[in-house]
């Protein structure tokens, strides 16, 4: 019982810590599902070998998608005339980074860490689109923007044109669309998957002994290969896999290595690729696995050289951001989404009793779905 109890105090504490920043990027991928639709953004990534790709990782990094949700909205740029290298920028920056995990990040880690997922995420996109696209260079194509209303679909933007459909929602309006969207179907996608990685991070915490990780996964090249082996089969969305980090930071794993986590776990996993090669053919899904491993493994080493050039311990700067925060907002948050994750989490396990969820993309099978629609489905 106590090896219990101290696994649930271990959660909660990191629980307290990350509520809030969790709500503050929550609130704001909701404002970007209503202000930055990924169907409009189609339109910039179709032309042009460089600059698509160049636009494509970075419009990936604050859109807070994990990596299954991610596909459904790949699949649509890809429909649009996105090029293939625009198309796998977009699908590693957007699952490895995201503005829920960098506020979460920032949270539970320190400010160094905060800069160096995001810029490498965007550094690790960049590279596999531009490798994709010299290697096959994209044919020119019609690209046709989707404008439809991303609000609630009232206008489909050919019968009703952009001008007369703004008038149509007040900004009001869509504010509480984006509220609705982020305290529903966002953080029902995140809920699940957060809620177990606090868990394994309380497990971390309590169980593993430091010893253990410092003789393996202390720093350098052998530490980087180890996690990258661990990571790139697990199935763990960028929020989630923070807490995770911090635990294992505070066990004596080098940030390097921590950072190695972060990018592969969320990227990639066995059923994300399988789609991946479907959707882009079998040689991108191959430039994509390999830029993502060795711009991991070699963004690892420069952090860890950037913690050893400026003196700083990274085990002893985690989660200070947090502190910060007044206990009463920390205890707020927490309990807020506590209660707003009750009935995602509810859906969660009695989709697992359910045979025919093998076909949503949020139940980890990943057939290419409308994310909203899956995440109503799971809710039935």
């Amino acid at each position: 019982m106590d090896l219990i109890s101290n696994i649930f105090v271990e959660s909660w504490q990191l629980l307290l810590d990350a509520a809030p920043y969790i709500l503050f990027g929550i609130v704001i991928g909701g404002l970007l599902k209503v202000f930055l639709s990924p169907a409009y953004v189609a339109r910039h990534l179709g032309q042009g070998r460089f600059s698509s790709v160049f636009k494509a990782a970075l419009f990936g990094v604050p859109l807070p998608l994990c990596s299954c949700g991610v596909l459904p909205a790949a699949a649509t740029l890809k429909k649009q005339g996105a090029n293939n290298g625009a198309t796998a920028a977009f699908l590693i920056s957007t699952p490895e980074s995201g503005i829920d995990s960098i506020a979460v990040t920032y949270a539970l880690l320190d400010p160094i860490m905060t800069v160096a997922r995001p810029l490498a995420a965007f550094l690790t996109a960049l590279a596999a689109g531009l490798t994709e696209n010299l290697l096959r260079p994209p044919k020119p194509r019609l690209v046709m923007a989707d404008f439809s209303c991303v609000v609630d679909g009232c206008c489909d933007g050919i019968d009703c044109p952009p001008g007369i459909h703004a008038a149509h929602h007040s900004l009001g309006g869509k504010l509480l669309a984006g509220m609705r969207y982020a305290f529903g179907d966002l953080w029902g996608d995140l809920a699940g998957w957060f809620f177990f990685g606090l868990l394994l991070a309380g497990g971390i915490s309590a169980l593993v002994p430091e010893t253990l990780i410092t003789g393996y996964l202390s720093g350098g090249l052998d530490s980087m290969l180890l996690m990258l082996a661990f990571g790139i089969p697990l199935y763990i969305c960028a929020t989630a896999s923070t807490p995770i980090a911090a635990a294992l930071i505070l066990k004596g794993v080098s940030p390097g290595a921590a950072l190695v986590f972060l990018l592969a776990g969320p990227a990639t996993n066995m059923a994300t690729l399988t789609v991946l090669a479907n959707l882009l053919g079998k040689r991108t899904t191959l430039v994509y696995l390999a830029a993502i491993s060795a711009g991991a493994v070699l963004c690892g080493l420069a952090v860890d050289g950037v913690y050893a050039l400026l003196g700083i311990q990274a085990k002893s700067v985690v989660g200070q951001a947090a502190e910060i925060m007044p206990y009463p907002i920390q205890l707020g948050a927490a309990m807020l989404l506590l209660a707003l994750s009750v009935k995602p989490i509810s859906a969660m396990v009695r989709g697992w009793f359910r045979k025919e969820t093998a076909g949503c993309c949020c139940d980890g099978a990943c057939e290419i779905k409308d994310e909203s629609q899956c995440h109503k489905e799971n809710q039935e």
